[in-house]
């Protein structure tokens, strides 16, 4: 007999999504509210397909809460599941580890959590389904969890449940450390595991599947995110499909500046960006959330710099014009070059090059800069010395980072002016 199930992970249900810059008609609420309209869409499928259960392999919680909101909304959901006879099979992660939450409200009777103490066996006796696993007992679990799951069940469909950091990814936790050759060596036919937020498989036989999250929350989680629908038969292998969850789908959109010799020709370039993304994305309810990054060698890399903040707002006013309420721009990146060397020239402006080259080179003449900005700080109004991007003037890095935009902008003025002197 054939067995459906969903597996899905990372869910991270009313993560914050913090740092979000706030400009006229950025969707803010929107996207805050995209780990719910994911889930949402989680159950939905779930319920339209009437598969055998659901998997939910770890980090349902994006942590403690912050009110009894989540779980009220988290217990609204799985109780259309309950309705529909679905049950449901979760492990803890490391985002919400029994020992973090210190809230809870009694989920249905159609869901179940496996223990945090030692691994579990769960039987599905009319199913003639096994499913193993074991939830964190805490925040970060260091040891393998794997080494301890129970033998499977003969002859009937084992399924292992975990999250884990698995040996040898990059960028990622070593949370309950375990090998692919760990996995295998448990004889299970599916291996359903979380924690990992891009789609990945480890391993076809058996199979060994990160589904990723259900719902992109930075810029860093770019591309599709969903779940896996899984068709399982003892001796027939597993047949997976991939569905979309997600309502915010984050992108990065480059722009090649290296050929391009007018500001026209600049924006016509990010606009084909734009509509290229938008003639691919098929969901016309699903938002597009693009950091655009101009680079390459460009002869417009002086007026990119000197005037920044004028061609974001030009980049953005036309991501409402191409995409209405489909697209929205996350943050635009110049990193241009010049094509050209500056001209080696007497005077302020090669003065000007040797100041800035030796406030790079020199850590004390950046420190003593900084210091002497000081006093000018006091002098400003409070709107620029917080916020969300405050003065850093004890902060290298940062004063570096400033004189990169600054530079552009002072040596376009002075050749500007050499210009019109020699006109």
């Amino acid at each position: 007999m054939a067995i459906t199930f969903i597996h899905a992970a990372d869910i991270h249900l009313d993560s914050p999504l913090r740092g979000l810059e706030r400009y006229e008609h950025a969707p803010v609420e929107r996207i805050r509210g995209a780990t719910r309209r994911a889930f949402e869409r989680l159950i939905q499928l779930t319920v339209d397909r009437q598969v055998d259960f659901l998997l939910i392999a770890g980090d349902l919680y994006d942590g403690d809460w912050r009110d009894y909101n989540t779980g009220l909304y988290l217990v609204g959901q799985l109780n259309r599941l309950r309705e529909a006879n679905i049950p449901v099979f979760i492990i803890a992660g490391n985002h919400d580890a029994a020992n973090k939450m210190t809230r809870a409200l009694r989920l249905p009777d159609n869901v179940k959590v496996l223990n945090p103490d030692r691994p579990e066996t769960v039987r599905l006796e009319q199913l003639d389904v096994a499913i193993h696993g074991q939830s964190f007992a805490r925040a970060a679990v260091t040891e393998n969890l794997a080494a301890a799951y129970p033998d499977p069940v003969p002859g009937w469909v084992n399924i292992g449940l975990l999250h884990t950091g698995l040996t040898g990814l990059e960028g990622h936790e070593r949370y309950a450390p375990c090998t692919v050759e760990d996995l295998r060596e448990r004889a299970y036919d599916y291996w359903a595991l979380g924690h990992i937020h891009t789609r990945g498989y480890p391993c076809l036989d058996p199979l060994v599947v990160f589904p990723g999250n259900t719902q992109g929350r930075h810029i860093r989680e770019t591309g599709e995110k969903g779940c896996l629908l899984a068709t399982l038969e003892p001796g027939d292998g597993v047949a997976r499909t991939f569905h979309r969850l997600d309502v915010v789908r984050w992108e990065r959109g480059r722009v090649d500046a290296s050929d391009l010799d007018t500001e026209a020709d600049l924006l016509d370039k990010v606009s084909g960006v734009f509509d290229e993304l938008l003639r691919t994305e098929t969901d016309p309810d699903r938002l597009l959330a693009v950091r655009v990054v101009i680079h390459g060698p460009s002869t417009l890399h002086d007026r990119l710099h000197a005037d920044p903040e004028r061609y974001v707002a030009e980049v953005r006013n036309l991501a409402l014009e191409r995409g209405a309420d489909r697209l929205w721009v996350e943050k635009v990146e110049i990193q241009t070059r010049p094509t050209r060397l500056l001209p080696v020239l007497d005077g302020p402006i090669e003065e000007l090059r040797e100041v800035f080259d030796l406030l790079r080179a020199d850590p004390e003449a950046l420190a003593s800069l900084g210091e002497e900005l000081t006093e000018l700080r006091r002098k400003l109004p409070p709107d620029l010395t917080g916020g969300h991007d405050p003065l850093q003037l004890n902060d290298p890095e940062w004063l570096r980072s400033q004189l990169d935009e600054v530079q552009p902008f002072l040596l376009d003025l002075l050749l500007r002016s050499d210009r019109g002197a020699h006109s």
